[in-house]
């Protein structure tokens, strides 16, 4: 049990003020063991309302409480969400994030942060997925992530060593962002132009589209594998690319398109490449999804901590 306490208006303050220095590693540490920004916000939601009712004069490091009571509150909701996931309609894809203002998204390392990572990982069983996110991304010692899952070291060193062994080749060697970059606007200016070649050259033999609808029209609910499909089916829509505007973004430590149709945000694209050439095109077309990576453009953006930002039972952003 954590020790609680009605806070005192004296100390607020300094409550919050530790808060809203952790606050973008607990969403960071949340936001990659659930793949989704909104339910990332909810964990530091309830973080932010704990730490309000401890009694924090005994809490000897704020970082460690912090740090355990949102692993455990995201592992909690990730048990939930796998079941809530085995109805989705096709193919699931992470809430992609913007990471403009904090390209790692809080963490000491940007490890498990590009959406085909975060794909993987989401197959992973919640422990193994959070000891690895952990030491790779946040750098946590094996005795402290041994603590916040309850597990021994040993235990500990085993899990984390299986989540990387799941890792394949691709995700591995991927290319460094400008490549990314590259190779993402080549992508975007072949299927502009319907050019099947230039994308067939881009693309992996065993290349694969993901589409993210949730069952809306128009979006695959299958995956769609090699490079000549996923070619083909990038141009098939030939009004589609006449009736859209690319805006490049940057979501998930990587470069993105926020496709925008009739002045509104409406899809989502990525790609995920080594220097083989693009094995994963993601689309993400889910409306939920789309805002949720428009309100996370604002997430980190408050200058100041004011009344605007941060009010009591609310917590800081």
């Amino acid at each position: 049990m954590h020790p609680e306490a009605p806070p005192a208006d004296s100390d607020l303050s300094e409550a919050v003020s530790v808060f809203v220095e952790l606050r973008p590693r607990l969403f960071g540490i949340a936001y990659r063991l659930l793949g989704s920004a909104v339910e990332a916000e909810d964990v530091v939601q309830e973080v932010w309302l704990r730490w309000q009712r401890t009694d924090r004069a005994i809490v000897v490091s704020p970082v460690a409480f912090l740090s355990t009571t949102t692993t455990r509150l995201a592992l909690n909701v990730a048990q939930s969400a796998r079941l809530r996931r085995e109805s989705y309609i096709g193919p699931w894809l992470p809430e992609p994030v913007d990471t403009s203002n904090d390209p790692e998204v809080g963490a000491e390392r940007a490890e498990a942060l590009e959406l085909a990572l975060l794909l993987v990982l989401e197959k992973l069983p919640p422990t193994e997925r959070a000891a690895y996110v952990l030491r790779e991304a946040f750098d946590y010692d094996y005795p402290e992530i041994a603590r916040i899952l309850r597990l021994s070291p040993v235990n500990v060193r085993k899990i984390v060593s299986r989540a990387r062994k799941h890792l394949t080749d691709d995700q591995r060697d991927s290319v460094d962002a400008a490549e990314h970059r590259r190779l993402l606007e080549a992508f975007v200016g072949a299927a502009q132009r319907g050019d099947v070649g230039t994308l067939e050259e881009l693309l992996t033999p065993n290349a694969v589209s993901l589409s993210d609808g949730n069952g809306i029209r128009g979006a695959a609910r299958i995956p769609v594998l090699g490079r000549s499909r996923v070619a083909n089916l990038s141009t098939a829509h030939r009004r589609f690319w006449p009736m859209v505007e690319a805006e490049p973004v940057e979501a998930n430590g990587r470069s993105g398109i926020l496709l925008h149709r009739d002045g509104r945000p409406a899809t989502y694209m990525t790609i995920a490449a080594t220097h083989r050439g693009i094995h994963q095109v993601m689309w993400v077309f889910n409306p939920a999804k789309i805002a949720a990576f428009l309100d996370s453009r604002s997430r980190f953006h408050c200058a100041v901590v004011s009344e605007v930002c941060v009010r009591p039972g609310r917590p800081p952003r």
